[in-house]
């Protein structure tokens, strides 16, 4: 298995670090060409709005829209939930539109806001996972195809699933637990196909 990590903005470097831990081989992920023959793809946690103009900028939106539409595993962390959101509270950017969510840009705060917190999620075992929340979004609405993983006491989901496409609104990657990347890899395997 091969999973590329969109690498023009962000922290795709700390998504590498923990896959590598875990023996998967990944990719960098600049130009459309390195999106060929990947297993599942990550968009990491930066700034949304860069994010997007960088996608149009190196032609990778149309190309990541239409994978993760037809099906490839795809996990956006934080700016990456925003990107795969089909409609945002604010007027941008414009999100890809791959997953039946709307969502609130910096729904938290600025970076001064930003908090941890202990979240309960039974797909990870019994032990809490510690999330990590930086200029975090948050969930607006749902569709009904879509399942929630996790939310904080307050009830806010912050990780959610639809078929094979998952978003956080925090950063797994900058923790030691390998929870999150092992469920996406999970997720990923042809074998459990949903």
């Amino acid at each position: 298995m091969t999973v590329g990590v969109v690498a023009v903005q962000g922290d795709f470097a700390e998504h590498i670090a923990m896959l590598n831990r875990l023996g998967v081989a990944t990719r960098e992920v600049r130009l459309p060409k390195d999106l060929e023959g990947i297993d599942a793809l990550i968009i990491p946690g930066g700034e949304s709005t860069t994010l997007r103009r960088l996608f149009d900028l190196y032609g990778l939106t149309g190309p990541i829209t239409t994978l993760a539409s037809s099906g490839l595993p795809t996990w956006g962390t934080c700016a990456g939930m925003i990107m795969l959101a089909a409609k945002l509270t604010d007027s941008r950017p414009e999100p890809l539109g791959v997953m039946d969510i709307t969502v609130t840009r910096n729904a938290y705060g600025r970076q001064v806001d930003s908090f941890e917190a202990d979240v309960e999620f039974p797909q990870l075992g019994e032990d809490p996972f510690h999330a990590i929340f930086i200029r975090a979004p948050a969930v607006a609405a749902m569709g009904p195809d879509v399942e929630v993983l996790g939310s904080l006491e307050d009830g806010a989901p912050v990780a959610l699933r639809q078929g094979r496409r998952l978003a956080t609104a925090f950063h797994p990657e900058l923790t030691e637990d390998t929870r999150f990347h092992r469920y996406f890899l999970e997720l990923a395997n042809p074998s459990n196909e949903a």
